[in-house]
């Protein structure tokens, strides 16, 4: 069960006492009050940044849009000197102790995304999370398990579904290929580039240094192997890391995949199939790949082409229509709802409902980035069980979808 919401418990309180003092009461809607149902338009909410460089400062921006929020907390690994835990932290577990926080925007490297995030729907927070939302499969079915189990808001730090889900024409797509009809199609969509794989795949060469006065090298690890401090471990370069993130992909693949995953529903299911093309992964650092094929059991496909290393596929985009089908499936479509509004993480919060880019669609759309690496790290195809989300027949590619935390930490 969900943690009761402290501001629910002290507008309660206040009702209480003010009803005694004038010897009256008045019935007031939910919604008018925030109520548990509903959270007041006009209601300021206490705000807290945890990981404040590089998209600190946008994500918790992005956080408080259409929402009155005073920002009460900030926490980073680097203030090891000058935090005072009272609005400066370096262990995010003060920050979300404090009863006065009600949303949290994490923008750490996402080796930490998972941890904080369900810590923070267990103690009652919404939130709104970097991209990629984490590091491995295992820990995306984690966040997406704990904001359903404690009622809390999620919305990943993309917003490209919002745009696509604007256009007529899409969401009649979107509605084609969540419908059930489509049993086998020849569906394909081609993305070409802008996945910074060059830029973010690591190097060996770099030298250990001692650790800066200012941080908390052990923190900053955390679940990750406490290992030597190399500068280009923290920073923009830890994407170079397979130990804090999943190279260029990991970066920008949330971003590219986020419209993509609503317009064709892959946001609901999981692929099958994942074949890569790609140099020899090596064990520490990320490197460079071709292209992924992911497929789904449809017959539905993602081609993912990097366009800096080796050859295209040569595939084309094929869309996917109603006319597809035969006449009774055209009209059982018809006959269907169209999808429902998406709504912004303010809305979310607001009416206590999911946001657009929730904790299951966004950890679904990810595993097309997670299971793509995973094939690059192996070196082969993988084929995929969306029922027991494990790969099949494969130990060594599946102790990829949930490797061990550095002790205390788990999920």
């Amino acid at each position: 069960m969900a943690r009761p919401h402290p501001r629910n418990v002290s507008r309660r309180q206040f009702l209480s006492a003010s009803a005694t003092a004038v010897g009256t009461v008045a019935i007031v809607t939910p919604k008018v009050l925030g109520g548990p149902d509903h959270v007041a338009p006009s209601e300021t909410l206490g705000g807290a940044l945890i990981g404040v460089g590089g998209r600190g400062p946008g994500t918790y921006q992005e956080m408080t849009k259409g929402l009155n929020v005073q920002q009460l907390a900030q926490c980073d690994v680097r203030w090891k000197d000058s935090a005072d835990n009272k609005t400066k932290y370096t262990d995010f577990r003060r920050v979300l102790d404090r009863k006065d926080v009600d949303l949290v925007a994490i923008a750490t490297p996402p080796h930490w995304h998972a941890l904080i995030s369900i810590a923070a729907a267990e103690a009652g927070k919404d939130v709104l999370c970097e991209k990629p939302m984490t590091r491995t499969m295992a820990e995306g079915r984690a966040v997406a398990d704990a904001f359903k189990r404690y009622d809390r808001i999620f919305q990943i730090g993309t917003f490209g579904r919002f745009g696509m889900a604007k256009n007529k024409d899409n969401v009649q797509t979107r509605k084609l290929m969540t419908s059930g009809l489509v049993k086998q199609t020849k569906g394909t969509i081609v993305r070409p580039g802008g996945f910074k794989v060059k830029e973010w795949s690591g190097r060996l060469d770099q030298a250990e240094a001692p650790v800066p006065k200012n941080l908390d090298w052990d923190m900053y690890c955390g679940p990750a192997p406490l290992k030597p401090f190399v500068p280009s471990r923290v920073g923009g370069t830890h994407r170079w890391y397979w130990d804090y993130e999943n190279g260029g992909l990991g970066d920008m693949g949330q971003h590219a995949m986020d419209p993509i995953a609503w317009l064709y529903g892959l946001d609901t299911t999981f692929p099958v199939e994942v074949e890569v093309d790609a140099a020899p992964a090596h064990p520490e650092v990320t490197g460079m790949w071709a292209w992924s094929k992911v497929k789904y059991a449809n017959g539905f496909q993602v081609v993912l082409e990097s366009r800096e290393w080796g050859e295209p596929t040569g595939l084309k985009s094929v869309s996917v229509k109603a006319e597809d089908l035969d006449e009774a499936s055209q009209q059982k479509l018809k006959e269907m709802p169209d999808p429902e509004p998406l709504l912004t993480f303010a809305e979310a919060v607001q009416k206590r409902k999911p946001a657009g880019g929730n904790a299951e669609a966004a950890y679904r759309t990810v595993a097309i980035l997670h299971l793509t690496n995973v094939a690059i790290r192996v070196g082969r195809k993988i084929r995929f069980d969306p029922q027991t989300e494990q790969i099949i027949g494969d130990e060594e590619a599946n102790r990829l979808l949930n490797p061990p935390m550095r002790a205390p930490w788990h999920l």
